[in-house]
């Protein structure tokens, strides 16, 4: 059976069908009385949404997600009381669904002795799988699932306050304190340095050769040459609390992001000021990486989690912003207890946006967040004309992450109010067209857990058959003919019957050669369809045959001879033209 809309003439079926339709409105969580409007009216929206926290890492300080493998890479220190093993290191995850697929916990101290290590950055993937990153105090090393210690090197000098991947695949940079140097990444032997005035943290634009280092005592931004390694120019940075988030590079177009304080602040790739972006709150802008596929910069941003500062809820918040303007083409995501007082969070994201991870150091887990996009509605009902008692067929298509759901809704006051049809959740809803029915406008509302879409309207016509096509209905029916009096009678055609009627049964008297058979009525239209032709009866009533050796149709009585045929025929004919000739009056 196809659902029916509820909407039912009769206080009985008004009754039930409301009933219908909260119980379905119910199941379904769509609302019992729908806005207005003709459909396709919403815009379509992405959100990201929270499906899985992966608590299997430790204290996480940094993300990458590896280009090749696709396996997540998480460096990590260890989170004291909640677990009876040490769980610094480097950490292998399926990025689905958080699986350690493996741990690499060793890597040489400065002396080449091998111990237990946390990694504090990731600095670049290695060809095909691993990682090169940075562990304390000065070590480089290098690392991919299921190795059983990490490779390293010492950078000779100071404490590493930063790193990221180098200029070539084989080397790194490094900071300690205001020295920039170029490391070799198997050897850690500097190849390079330049000294500068102060700072704090840098990201390579390897596209156009160049190094921006961000100096927050000073609120400057250093431009460093890659091919001479000398400062080329110096950009001022807006005056502020002197706190710093960090600075990265857009790959694709050469703009330097620099967290600073509550704001980020853009440049392009010469030095010149973009844009600020600010976060809400007074959240402090914590990590940011850039998509090329999708244009767009994913910033993450901690609380202070100082309850004596104004807007401080210990929730951070991610937000997605299109690079060419800055604007934030996703509703915020808040991230519970995300705050700044045990370390900074981290960010990865898959390519193409799909998916983003976020690293909560103080609550030792990562979470993963997917995108969801609101139903797109890519076909619409069309407009129907059909008569009562026609089944109607209408479709609609929509796409949308996650896949959304379905509720057909029907509007009989020309589309100002609608009301979900009960049991109508599929994309094909099905029903039988009444005459009430014309008029009504339909849709179909797609939703799922970005919002929702609506098909145009399509709006029915419905009509009441024609009875000379074979429609239902029509006028009564009529009697079969009178059988004459000497049998040779034949019962009149009869009508059209209307729906679910009976022809009557026409009767004849027999003639004196005839008997007196009864004629045989019309027979009765069937119930619901075409009423049946009446046939009249043949002469004399009863089942007749032909007499064999003529072509004379049967005449209902028995004849020896043809010549006594013809005579009762014409005695036949007399007497019905007799009493079938009109009265005269004198």
């Amino acid at each position: 059976m196809t659902p029916r809309h509820p909407l039912t003439s009769g206080r009985a079926g008004a009754a039930s069908a409301a009933l219908a339709l909260v119980l379905a409105s119910a199941a379904t969580g769509s609302p019992v009385s729908a806005a207005g409007g003709e459909g396709a009216d919403v815009p379509q929206s992405t959100v990201y949404r929270s499906v899985a926290q992966f608590t299997t890492a430790g204290k996480p300080r940094d993300l990458l997600l590896h280009p090749d493998s696709k396996k997540l890479y998480v460096g990590s220190d260890d989170l004291p009381d909640t677990a009876d093993v040490n769980e610094s290191g480097l950490h292998v995850l399926d990025p689905a669904d958080g699986k350690v697929r493996s741990t690499v916990d060793q890597a040489p101290g400065p002396t080449g002795t091998l111990g237990r290590r946390s990694v504090r950055q990731l600095l670049a993937p290695l060809p095909g799988d691993g990682a090169v990153f940075l562990y304390p105090l000065r070590g480089i090393g290098t690392a991919k699932d299921g190795d059983a210690a990490a490779a390293g090197a010492w950078v000779p000098g100071a404490a590493v306050t930063h790193a990221t991947a180098g200029l070539t695949p084989s080397t790194v940079l490094v900071a300690q304190g205001p020295v920039l140097s170029e490391v070799d990444i198997a050897t850690a032997a500097v190849k390079r340095t330049v000294t500068l005035e102060g700072g704090d943290g840098f990201a390579v634009d390897a596209a156009r050769g160049t190094v921006w280092f961000t100096d927050l005592a000073h609120r400057r931004m250093y431009r460093i040459d890659a091919a001479s390694f000398q400062v080329t120019a110096s950009v001022e940075l807006p005056a502020g609390e002197g706190f710093g988030g960090f600075t990265e590079v857009d790959p694709e177009t050469g703009a330097v992001w620099v967290g600073l304080d509550s704001s980020v602040v853009v440049h392009d790739a010469t030095g010149k000021r973009l844009g600020t972006v600010r976060g809400a709150g007074g959240d402090m802008p914590r990590a940011a990486v850039f998509d090329a596929t999708t244009h767009q910069a994913f910033v993450v941003w901690q609380d202070a989690g100082d309850g004596s500062q104004p807007g401080t809820d210990n929730d951070g918040t991610l937000t997605v912003h299109r690079t060419r303007d800055l604007q934030e083409v996703v509703k915020s995501v808040v991230l519970p207890g995300l705050h700044v007082q045990l370390g900074g969070a981290a960010v990865a994201v898959e390519p193409g946006g799909a998916s983003v991870f976020v690293s909560d150091p103080v609550a030792g887990r990562i979470t993963r967040l997917e995108r969801a996009t609101s139903p797109r509605v890519t076909r619409s009902p069309a407009d129907r004309a059909v008569t009562a008692g026609t089944e109607v067929s209408l479709t609609a298509e929509a796409e949308g992450v996650p896949r959304p759901t379905v509720v057909w809704q029907v509007s009989t006051d020309a589309g100002r109010t609608w009301q979900a049809v009960a049991g109508a959740t599929s994309p094909t809803y099905t029903f039988t067209a009444a005459l009430s029915d014309n008029g009504r406008r339909y849709r179909a509302e797609f939703g799922n857990d970005a919002g929702v879409g609506r098909t145009a309207v399509a709006t029915l016509t419905v009509t009441i058959p024609d009875p000379t096509t074979g429609g239902s209905g029509g006028g009564p029916s009529t009697t079969g003919g009178t059988g004459s009096t000497d049998g040779t009678g034949s019962g009149s055609t009869g009508s059209t019957g209307s729906s679910g009627s009976t022809g009557s049964t026409g009767s004849t008297t027999g003639g004196s050669d005839g008997g007196s058979d009864a004629g045989s009525g019309g027979t009765s239209g069937a119930p619901g369809s075409v009423g049946g032709a009446s046939t009249g009866a043949t002469v004399g009533g009863g089942n007749h045959t032909t007499p064999s050796g003529g072509a004379l149709a049967s005449t209902g009585a028995t004849v020896a001879t043809l010549a006594g045929s013809a005579v009762v025929l014409t005695a036949a004919g007399w007497v019905l033209l007799g009493r079938t000739r009109p009265r005269t009056t004198g």
